[in-house]
């Protein structure tokens, strides 16, 4: 690393953080549009769509791509690290998201009659369905992809 420079003026980090927060903000826009208010707090939420988690790792391995190669070992490097963080964000995330909804509607049935209970709920919606990881993936890829070849690293 040369200096500091290198790494806040790296195009495909700066791309690759714009698609993630791209994402995130068409996260809040649909919210708005559900329910008719601004709910800031969906901007660090996990899950529901697009994903951001997806948008941010396509438009690394796309800016990966485009600087160093489609065949480059780089390439395959970020192609395998999206792959592994989407299919967590719409396999493992997602099942730990209906595991946690059934345990609150179990504690909740429970303890319906005990209002002395007062443990925390389980965070519910922590994954993303498949065609959010799909969508968020498609962002990222055409975020990257529209803004040009990347560039040196």
């Amino acid at each position: 690393m040369h200096n500091f420079g290198d790494i806040i003026y790296n195009r495909i980090l700066i791309v690759s953080f714009a698609s993630s927060i791209i994402a995130q903000t068409i996260k809040l826009l649909i919210d708005y549009l559900r329910h008719g208010k601004i709910n800031f707090r969906v901007l660090v939420e996990t899950g529901g769509m697009p994903s951001s988690h997806a948008a941010l790792v396509a438009a690394l391995a796309t800016g990966v791509g485009q600087t160093k190669g489609w065949a480059s070992t780089e390439f395959a490097i970020a192609v395998v690290f999206a792959i592994v963080v989407m299919y967590d964000a719409a396999g493992v995330r997602q099942a730990a998201g209906k595991q946690a909804r059934i345990l609150n509607q179990i504690i909740d049935e429970m303890f319906q009659e005990h209002s002395s209970f007062n443990e925390d709920r389980l965070k519910e919606l922590l994954g993303h369905t498949p065609v959010q990881v799909l969508v968020g993936s498609a962002l990222g890829i055409a975020i990257a992809w529209f803004t040009g070849p990347i560039g040196a690293v």
